[in-house]
């Protein structure tokens, strides 16, 4: 899944991994993540244009979103009719407004500066975008940057992988062991069946599909 798949699939509306509403599983779990990081700074990595980044802002996080496609970036402003202010980071280009900061450009060109005051992690779409040679690096280069202490929240998807072709990809529970364990205590909150909740996974003719979520708590001390 390389920049130009992505930039296609925005550019064309390609869009199905789209969610029209706040996602359940953060209304549920984020607060009760650690109360004393309840005025941190959110990371969110690939974040498109969802809309659990006005939700996280409206619950007083401060939010920083980084995702690959400026139209997806333009887009979540013009749909919330917002006006952002544009200014250049380095790579990026980064869209502001008050708490809400999205920057477009690539994920592995974040820096551990860039992201030293984020205390929390929001994945619901990154880990499970990404082909497993891409995982890897991917969860490797979030451990490396971001501080102690930080929790998250991981949303994943498990389902028989020979059945689909992703994105979103199956990254069953032994995976997410596997690539997250060395650096980060995890904790399954819970696994539920979702297939009847998804047709158009249906459609592709899945025998099962489980959408396991995660808190994360970085290892380590300050």
């Amino acid at each position: 899944m390389h920049e130009e798949f992505w930039q296609r699939r925005w550019a064309r509306s390609e869009i199905a991994f789209h969610q029209t509403a706040i996602n359940p599983y953060l209304e549920r779990y984020f607060p009760q993540l650690n109360p004393h990081a309840s005025k941190g700074r959110v990371l969110v990595p690939l974040c498109g244009k969802t809309l659990d980044i006005l939700w996280l802002a409206g619950q007083g996080f401060s939010v920083l979103g980084i995702e690959l496609s400026e139209t997806a970036v333009q887009a979540f402003f013009a749909e919330q009719s917002l006006n952002a202010t544009i200014s250049q980071h380095g790579v990026f280009t980064c869209y502001q407004l008050d708490a809400i900061a999205l920057w477009c450009g690539d994920f592995f060109a974040l820096t551990a500066e860039d992201v030293a005051d984020c205390s929390l992690l929001y994945d619901r779409a990154a880990l499970i975008a990404l082909p497993p040679e891409m995982r890897q690096a991917y969860a490797e280069h979030l451990s490396r940057i971001l501080p102690v202490p930080c929790q998250g929240l991981l949303i994943s998807l498990d389902y028989p992988q020979a059945q689909m072709n992703g994105p979103p990809f199956a990254v069953p529970a032994d995976e997410v062991q596997h690539l997250l364990a060395a650096d980060w205590d995890i904790r399954l909150l819970e696994s539920p069946d979702v297939l009847a909740d998804y047709p158009r996974f249906q459609g592709h003719g899945l025998s099962a599909l489980n959408e396991p979520v995660y808190q994360l708590n970085k290892k380590g001390h300050p």
